[in-house]
């Protein structure tokens, strides 16, 4: 319950600023003789500015060498060669199916991962975005990688840990690496397989937070009111 709320505070007061940013420039153009007055749209206030400029290069890049990787498997599956190389893959996502293995391949719209980015990291403000490239959130469970502390404890007295990426790269790619291999996303790597439309996709992400299906309408708020489709071609 005090995820949700939290969810929706940081929502609402994005959606209240951009309003004022809006409201300021069209008072300005009224006062203001040599400019005509027309009214302007914010859609990005300068902290989406600068989360766009900093993480939608590792997205792009990311996606676009798993894109490439996936279009050539494809490719080599339907013309029966590259075998070594397609067992080689099938092991290391423990698959042994065509499909199975195209499904973990395939990587979703990249207007679905910075409206989880900036979800999960306030637009890349947040301390772990900041100290440990991590940008989707992603908790380590591992004692011997690199990792940084939650302030807050769960349970009362259980550390939380966060895994920490030396380069946004590396957050990415273990972000797509975590979709495709776990259990969870079994539902978003069959909908990634049958659709392009990212809003026909999030429904497969109803498992990354606790909220459920409240996460994925949230995700797809952000998607819309950002206009995060327009990075997805």
């Amino acid at each position: 319950v005090l995820l949700c709320v939290v969810i929706y505070v940081f929502v609402k007061r994005e959606h209240k600023q951009e309003k004022q940013e809006t409201k300021n420039i069209a008072v300005t153009n009224i006062a203001t003789k040599d400019i005509p007055i027309k009214k302007k749209r914010i859609y990005l206030t300068d902290k989406k500015k600068k989360f766009i400029h900093l993480v939608l290069p590792s997205v792009l890049k990311v996606h676009e060498h798993l894109e490439q990787r996936y279009n050539k498997i494809s490719g080599d599956i339907k013309n029966k060669i590259n075998e070594k190389e397609i067992q080689k893959l099938k092991a290391q996502y423990k698959t042994q199916s065509d499909d199975d293995l195209l499904a973990r391949l395939k990587p979703h719209p990249v207007s679905i991962v910075l409206a989880q980015a900036a979800m999960e990291s306030s637009w890349a403000t947040s301390r772990f975005a900041k100290e440990a490239n991590n940008i989707f959130g992603m908790w380590s469970v591992d004692p011997n990688e690199p990792r940084i502390a939650a302030g807050e404890k769960r349970d009362g007295n259980r550390t939380i840990w966060l895994k920490k990426f030396d380069t946004l790269d590396d957050a990415v790619k273990a972000y797509y690496d975590m979709i495709s291999r776990g259990k969870a996303y079994k539902k978003l790597r069959a909908l990634r397989m049958q659709y392009n439309d990212p809003y026909k996709i999030t429904p497969g992400l109803d498992k990354y937070s606790e909220m459920g299906p409240a996460y994925v309408d949230i995700v797809n708020k952000l998607i819309k009111y950002n206009k995060f489709t327009r990075y997805d071609n």
